[in-house]
C-alpha cells in the first residue's frame, strides 16, 4: 500500500490524494505538518531533502514533491489518465499544474496562509495586515485575471479532467478554506470550474475525509456544505 505522508489540508497532499482516489489506489496517510515541531519523523530529511510535504513511498521508493508523484502514479497506473495524451493539451496541463504549484500556491494560498493560521497560532506572532492587503488587492486580480483567461466551460487542458483542474481547483478550495471566497461575478469561469470540480466523487471524498482537521484548525468549511450534505 501507498504511503503519503502529507497533511490533507494541503494543497500539494490533497492533490496526491485526489489522484490517489481518481485511481482507486488504496494509500496510508502518515500525518506531517512541517511548521507544527515534533510532528515530522526522525528520518524527514531523508524522505523529503526540501523538509516539504507530501512524500510518496511505495514500496521500497521514496518521492518528494507533488507533481513528480501524480506523473509516476500516472505512468504505473495509468488509467484513468490525469494527463492529456494530445501533445497541446499534455504541455497546457503541464503548465497550469506548474503555474498552479508556483504562482498561484507561492503568490496568494501561501503567503494568506502563514499570515493567517501560523504566524498567530502556531508562532503566536501578529498577522501581518499590509501582507495581507498587498496580496487580496494587487495579486489576487493579476493571478486570478490569468486563469479566468484560460478557463473555459469545461476543463483547463482538453476534454477531461486533468492534473490542471486538479492544482488549480485544490488551491481554491483553501483559500477559501481561510475565509478569503471566490468572487464568483468578477471570475465567473474560474468560480464555474471550481463548483464543478468540488462535486466530483474523488474531490468530495477526499474534501468530506479532512473536514475534521477544517474544524481542528479553526478554518472556514461552511461553503462545502451544499457539496458534503
Amino acid at each position: 500500500m501507498l504511503k503519503i505522508y502529507g497533511a490533507p489540508v494541503s494543497v500539494h497532499t490533497r492533490k496526491v490524494i485526489i489522484v490517489c482516489k481518481l485511481k482507486g489506489l488504496p494509500y496510508q496517510l502518515v500525518p506531517v505538518v512541517p511548521v507544527v515541531p515534533g510532528s515530522v519523523p526522525p528520518n524527514w530529511r531523508e524522505l523529503s531533502p526540501t523538509g516539504l510535504i507530501p512524500v510518496m513511498q511505495d514500496g521500497e521508493f521514496t518521492l518528494a514533491d507533488s507533481s513528480a508523484i501524480c506523473a509516476y502514479l500516472d505512468r504505473t497506473h495509468p488509467r484513468p489518465s490525469v494527463y492529456p495524451s494530445a501533445p497541446r493539451d499534455h504541455a497546457t496541463a503541464l503548465w497550469l499544474e506548474q503555474y498552479a504549484g508556483g504562482t498561484l500556491f507561492r503568490q496568494v494560498v501561501h503567503p494568506l496562509f502563514h499570515e493567517t493560521v501560523v504566524s498567530p497560532n502556531l508562532l503566536h506572532e501578529p498577522s501581518n495586515a499590509h501582507r495581507v492587503d498587498d496580496v487580496v488587492t494587487r495579486v489576487v486580480p493579476e493571478v486570478f485575471g490569468y486563469l479566468e483567461s484560460v478557463c473555459g466551460n469545461g476543463h483547463l487542458a482538453g476534454s477531461a479532467l486533468s492534473i490542471a483542474d486538479i492544482a488549480v481547483t485544490s488551491n481554491l478550495v483553501t483559500l477559501q478554506y481561510l475565509g478569503f471566497m471566490l468572487d464568483h461575478s468578477r471570475f465567473s469561469k474560474l468560480a464555474g470550474l471550481l463548483d464543478r470540480t468540488i462535486r466530483l466523487p474523488a474531490f468530495i471524498e477526499a474534501l468530506r475525509a479532512e473536514q475534521q482537521s477544517v474544524q481542528q484548525m479553526g478554518l472556514k468549511g461552511d461553503f462545502l456544505k451544499p457539496v458534503l450534505a
